[in-house]
């Protein structure tokens, strides 16, 4: 079917091109009512689609936002994307999404990339590796749009921001092996390079202690949320006398399995494990992994709504940053036995 335009609409309707574009852009508009519904009608029996790239030059919005997420790769990461361009869709937006690579640098280029394509807002997921990176804080302060940080934050930075409490899900993944009768807990988290991994390494501390059980550095494993490096960082367990480990992320648990496996040791028979993000559970690796949950689907409504807020402000930069601290949960499965 052909495209339907303006100029077709204006003629049935014997009005202006310039009236009937601001008509059905919901523009102020000196026109009787009778007539504003026959345009409508008309573009309606036709089925017009309008002219994104025309109607932004009219109302000023490109009705585009932008994501950036360090790997698309991740299934945490996918499914935040996914959720969100649903969420961003139904409310008449797309959804450019980018990847960093994890490196702080790419940040930097993709924040200057999108603003630069005519997006309306951001959101912000922040790579791990920060080299190259060091204008990044002050990029990100003085975007010229409204942004939203996502699950990877700034501390210092006063900012609409929305995250899972990292400390309590340490606290809740360590709390769940004690409670099952185990004191000597390893962890293999990216504690050196990542907020999350820091704030999840806490939890995990303030949990011992409450138990009274010691933190013990050799018990504690650095690295990255990539399967490759969790499977060399596991590499180590076998010399301690751990009974069970909490893996601060779903890739990190899949590479300590992997590695788990390859030395004929199970789980949960030889190690209890509690992995984080509950994004595994469909993993060919059995057993299922208890986890702790990040409910995507949550993260990407508040996100969302933060954003909103700012575009239907009349003074976007004057509205209060807000901070939503959403709270995990945790999946009991089968990869934890009582000792």
């Amino acid at each position: 079917m052909p495209k339907v335009t303006l100029k077709e609409i204006a003629r049935e309707a014997g009005l202006s091109v310039s009236t009937v574009s601001l008509v059905l852009n919901d523009r102020p508009c000196r026109i009787s009512e009778e007539n504003r519904r026959r345009i409508k009608a008309i573009a309606a029996a036709k089925q017009y689609v309008p002219n994104q790239i025309a109607r932004s030059l009219v109302t000023q919005r490109s009705k585009t936002l932008g994501l950036i997420v360090p790997n698309i790769e991740s299934r945490f990461f996918s499914r935040l994307a996914k959720n969100l361009e649903q969420r961003c869709r139904a409310r008449g937006f797309a959804l450019f999404i980018t990847t960093s690579d994890d490196l702080a640098v790419n940040d930097v280029e993709l924040l200057s990339t999108l603003v630069n394509r005519g997006v309306e807002g951001l959101f912000i997921v922040m790579g791990n590796q920060t080299a190259g990176g060091e204008e990044l804080p002050q990029r990100i302060a003085e975007c010229p749009v409204p942004y939203v940080m996502v699950d990877r934050v700034l501390d210092d930075l006063a900012c609409d921001k929305v995250l899972f409490d990292n400390e309590l899900g340490g606290y809740m993944a360590t709390r769940h092996l004690l409670e099952h009768g185990h004191r000597r807990i390893a962890c293999i988290v990216n504690a050196s390079r990542s907020n999350t991994g820091s704030h999840r390494l806490d939890g995990y501390r303030r949990a011992l202690a409450e138990y009274g059980a010691p933190f013990d550095e050799a018990l504690v494993f650095d690295s990255d949320y990539y399967i490759p490096d969790a499977y060399e960082a596991a590499a180590g367990l076998a010399a301690t006398d751990a009974t069970a480990v909490f893996a601060s992320s779903d890739n990190i648990a899949l590479g300590l399995l992997k590695r788990l496996y390859e030395q004929g040791r199970r789980v949960p028979r030889d190690y209890s494990v509690v992995s984080y993000d509950n994004s595994a559970a469909d993993s060919l690796f059995e057993p299922a992994l208890t986890a702790i949950d990040q409910d995507v689907a949550v993260l990407a409504d508040e996100a969302l709504a933060l954003m909103l807020r700012r575009l239907e402000s009349d003074a976007p930069g004057d509205v209060e940053p807000v901070v939503r601290l959403l709270e995990p949960r945790l999946v009991e499965r089968d990869s934890v036995r009582a000792l």
